[in-house]
């Protein structure tokens, strides 16, 4: 039987705007102990905006953080995939694009999110990386 993605996706996802400063997301991000924040505008999704993201482009290029948006962190060249598509087709998806997380969406609107992590736990639980992903994280 074809696993759907709908069944390991993570619906408890994290957005923002896209004027959101990079301090709030990064405080967002810390809160709701995420590493990764869909930018919506309108409910329609933008964009996607990663702790590396935050580092690699915002960190290292110096000057003050506190005068950028997210817009200029996120990465706009998206792969996403529906709730009823195959979980194999996100396994390809990521494999090929070489990306860990994939948004869920209907139409352009985000319903969740897909992991290396989620795939881990689902498919290899036993793994290093399926440990890693199912324990609580420490503080």
């Amino acid at each position: 039987m074809t696993q759907q993605v709908r069944e390991i996706m993570t619906t408890d996802i994290v957005t923002v705007e896209p004027l959101t400063s990079v301090v709030d997301v990064a405080r967002l991000m810390r809160r709701a102990d995420v590493g990764d924040v869909l930018v919506v505008d309108e409910g329609h999704l933008r964009g996607v905006v990663t702790d590396r993201d935050l580092v690699v482009r915002i960190m290292a290029e110096g000057g003050d953080p506190g005068d950028r948006t997210v817009v200029s962190a996120c990465s706009e060249d998206l792969v996403t995939v529906a709730p009823d598509d195959d979980v194999d087709q996100v396994i390809g998806l990521m494999r090929e694009r070489a990306v860990r997380r994939v948004p869920v969406v209907e139409g352009d609107r985000p319903v969740g999110i897909v992991s290396l992590g989620d795939l881990a736990i689902e498919r290899d639980p036993g793994s290093a990386l399926g440990d890693i992903s199912a324990a609580r994280p420490s503080d």
